[in-house]
C-alpha cells in the first residue's frame, strides 16, 4: 500500500468514532497494543526519542532499500501515536518518507485528542523518522 492509502484506512477507521473522543483516544490505545514489541537491545537511551514527555524508543533497520521501524513507549497513548507513524511509513522507502504528507492528523482530529505535551512528542518522532530516512536517502 502506498502512504497515502495507508492514511486514508486510518482516516476511515477513525471516522467510524465520528466526534467520539474519548473512543478514538481506546481505540489509539489499542493500536499501541498492537504494535510488536520492540527488541530489549534496542530500548536504550540512543533510541530514545529527545521531545517526548514519554519514552518512546524509535529503531530504524535499513533493509534493501527500505527503512522499517521498531517502536516503543511507556505509555500506551504515545504508544498509539508511534504505532501510527509505524504502519504509515515502516516498509517505504527513504525518498517516500521525506516527500510524504501526513494529512491524517487533521483529518482524524488529533489535535482534539492529544494535548499540546504529546502533540509536541509526535512532533518530535516524526522529526526523528525522517531524519533517520534522510541521513540513509544521503547514504545511498
Amino acid at each position: 500500500m502506498t502512504i497515502t492509502e495507508i492514511q486514508d484506512d486510518i482516516i476511515a477507521d477513525f471516522s467510524l468514532f465520528e466526534d467520539d473522543m474519548e473512543s478514538k483516544l481506546f481505540y489509539l490505545m489499542d493500536l499501541g497494543k498492537r504494535l510488536p514489541p520492540i527488541t530489549p537491545a534496542h530500548q536504550t537511551e540512543e533510541y530514545i526519542v529527545k521531545g517526548c514527555q514519554s519514552k518512546v524508543w524509535l529503531f530504524p533497520v535499513f533493509e534493501e532499500g527500505k527503512l522499517f521501524f521498531e517502536a516503543d513507549s511507556n505509555t500506551e497513548i504515545t504508544k498509539g501515536l508511534v504505532s501510527l507513524l509505524v504502519k504509515i511509513w515502516s516498509g517505504k522507502t527513504p525518498e517516500e518518507i521525506l516527500s510524504s504528507e501526513l494529512y491524517f492528523i487533521e483529518k482524524i482530529g488529533m489535535s482534539h485528542m492529544i494535548g499540546s505535551q504529546r502533540s509536541n512528542g509526535f512532533s518530535s518522532m516524526i522529526k526523528q523518522m525522517k531524519m533517520y530516512a534522510f541521513a540513509l536517502n544521503k547514504a545511498q
